[in-house]
């Protein structure tokens, strides 16, 4: 059986109505036809059984069947990902994995070295995308609901709300604290990690310089120089296994 995010699809009486891009995939790309049975999960985290009643040519139609006990929430810390806006389709591989890393959120940011820049309607149209990338890595891999994403403006910008216990800077030029040293220094898994990858030219000295002002602590991977592609994907791992639910 097959499982869905509603996304904006609302549950009526004892049925829903699926269209858009829901619709286009599951009646065109999967084929689906009426009889078939799926699993959803409503942006509240309900999850629901159905069998599709009927195909329509912009439509099909669900009627729900039972309400499945929720499962537990997933455990472990929750990582944040603030990443530099990288070039062409680094950034859907990112969202893809990390959404399968069990990333909580991530947020992409406009670095003084990042090439890309998003504005106006090409930032509301790549966000759109990025949101069915999440959802697609969501429903594959099991999760109860995909993580968060944005896209913010400026490094200064989008750390003003970073609230998050442990504050994370990954900078090649940092050649003194180790990530080791800096994952040992807390006894206790705290209950949310925030973690700073530059774009592909990485970060300036004066953005690093104000992320610590804000409480970041820039690490080092030792010899390891890893892409922008890589280096979020590298310590989000890592963090998983230490402090996650990866082993």
């Amino acid at each position: 059986m097959r499982n869905f995010f509603l996304g904006d699809n609302q549950v009526s009486g004892d049925s829903v109505t699926v269209t858009g891009e829901l619709y286009r995939h599951m009646a065109r790309v999967l084929r689906l036809k009426a009889g078939s049975e799926v699993g959803l999960t409503e942006e509240g985290g309900r999850l629901l059984q159905g069998v599709i009643e009927e195909v329509g040519a912009k439509s099909l139609t669900v009627r729900i069947t039972r309400e499945e006990q929720p499962r537990e929430e997933e455990a472990g810390v929750r990582i944040t990902l603030y990443q530099g806006m990288p070039k062409g389709e680094k950034l859907d591989l990112i969202l893809q994995k990390c959404t399968e890393l069990g990333i909580a959120r991530i947020v992409a940011f406009e670095g003084e070295r990042s090439v890309v820049k998003l504005s106006g309607e090409r930032s509301a149209s790549r966000l759109e995308r990025c949101q069915k990338i999440v959802q697609e890595a969501a429903r594959q891999s099991g999760r109860l609901s995909p993580p968060a994403v944005s896209l913010g403006g400026s490094l200064d910008k989008v750390l003003k709300g970073a609230d998050q216990s442990v504050k994370l800077l990954l900078w090649e030029d940092e050649h003194r604290n180790g990530l080791r040293a800096a994952l040992q220094a807390h006894a206790q898994p705290p209950e949310s990690v925030a973690i700073v990858v530059g774009p592909e030219g990485g970060l300036t000295a004066e953005e690093v310089a104000r992320a610590v002002e804000s409480g970041f602590t820039p690490v080092t991977l030792g010899r390891r120089i890893l892409r922008t592609e890589t280096a979020g994907l590298a310590i989000l791992s890592i963090l998983q296994f230490h402090w996650g639910d990866i082993g």
